[in-house]
């Protein structure tokens, strides 16, 4: 795509307000057509499971290449029917990222699961493969769980290093789900994330990359049972006539209005990735004049579901940003090992990676309707005090 063509779906005044995340002006793009999408649902009446989801499942399978893609009513909803259908439950060890959102520390306690949190690099915030290892022979070494299944969580939009994660997964005869709720539309090589394992879970919250007008989330497999099976599960665990209950489920549906905004979005969430990947190397070029940034790999291309970085000042970074009217954001000022509701699942070893994030981890407004000027007045003042 040129960048005149993606030039109309910039903002023209570099000297406007910046948004962290700009909704606002994404909707008055395509409004005329959410609002033909939601009027065609009233007009039909059937608000769920009408024909705006098989559409959406349908695009979602082209767009990622997946076999099969089941939509849900929010990305944790995913990450839960994808457990109960791999038939997880007490004493099954599922590893999982400290460092990341407690969506998916409470989707793994939800279904009866045990979380084994594993450490993360501080060069790509993701799962570190090292510390992987020696979590799952601490667990096989303790003898007390199974462990069945390892969720690594694309933080940022980056994919995980599953090239590597396969590997340690085949070892030891464990299943692979991405969490995926933050890279949609990320690539490694020539596949997109919902095709680079067996089950991959996103979430269309709306500040997502692709993003709903409310709850939304997806299951992508390379194997079509399992959508079959997980269908089951979003509707109480019916049969195909919805009659009997022939395993455990739950009302995990996603309605026909979120499908339809989503359709819309879908059809111009490629132009955005594009505009996102341009802003992100323009943070790039500017920001490394004095920062070291996090690890670039051409065969790990992020989606930029957000631009994060880590400043060891980042109290003062903040506050310099909101002086001029910028907003930043911090994920995650806690690990999830340190939290009330999961410290008890800390295991030994300790997570260095994850606790020096928390202290230094910061986000800067990324969306595909910035300006090149609205990027540099952000990257002047982060260096202003760098």
């Amino acid at each position: 795509m040129s960048d005149q063509n993606t030039s109309s779906l910039q903002a023209t005044d570099g000297d406007g307000p910046i948004q962290f995340i700009d909704l606002v002006a994404q909707q008055a793009r395509i409004r005329d057509k959410i609002d033909s999408r939601i009027k065609a649902v009233l007009d039909h009446g059937r608000y769920i499971n009408g024909p705006e989801l098989e559409e959406l499942e349908e695009q979602l399978c082209e767009f990622t290449g997946a076999a099969d893609c089941v939509g849900v009513a929010s990305g944790t909803d995913s990450l839960i029917i994808a457990m109960l259908g791999e038939g997880l439950g007490a004493g099954d060890a599922v590893f999982i990222p400290s460092f990341t959102y407690n969506a998916t520390a409470n989707a793994v306690l939800l279904t009866g699961a045990t979380p084994v949190f594993v450490d993360v690099r501080t060069d790509t915030f993701n799962m570190d493969v090292s510390d992987l290892l020696v979590k799952i022979e601490s667990v096989l070494e303790e003898g007390k769980l199974r462990p069945r299944m390892i969720i690594p969580v694309d933080l940022f939009g980056l994919p995980a290093d599953y090239p590597r994660i396969r590997k340690v997964a085949a070892e030891y005869n464990l299943s692979i789900m991405a969490d995926a709720a933050q890279s949609f539309g990320g690539m490694q090589g020539n596949n997109r994330v919902g095709a680079l394992t067996e089950i991959s879970s996103t979430s269309f919250f709306p500040g997502k990359g692709l993003g709903a007008y409310g709850d939304a989330g997806a299951l992508f497999t390379t194997d079509k049972a399992k959508g079959e099976i997980w269908r089951s599960i979003r509707w109480h665990g019916t049969d195909e006539q919805r009659k009997e209950s022939v395993r455990v489920g739950f009302n995990g549906r996603l309605d026909s209005m979120q499908a339809a905004v989503l359709l819309e979005k879908l059809a111009i969430f490629p132009e955005e990735l594009v505009l996102r990947a341009k802003h992100a190397a323009q943070y790039d070029a500017r920001l490394s004049e004095k920062l070291k940034l996090p690890a670039r790999d051409p065969e790990f291309q992020s989606s930029w579901g957000y631009y994060s970085l880590t400043v060891p000042n980042r109290d003062a970074v903040q506050a310099a940003l909101k002086e001029a009217s910028i907003p930043s954001a911090v994920y995650y000022t806690q690990p999830l090992h340190q939290m009330q509701a999961f410290k008890a699942y800390a295991g030994p070893g300790g997570y260095a990676g994850s606790e020096k994030l928390a202290q230094e981890i910061m986000s800067l407004p990324m969306h595909p309707y910035l300006t090149e000027g609205q990027i540099d007045r952000v990257c002047d003042v982060v260096l202003s005090v760098s």
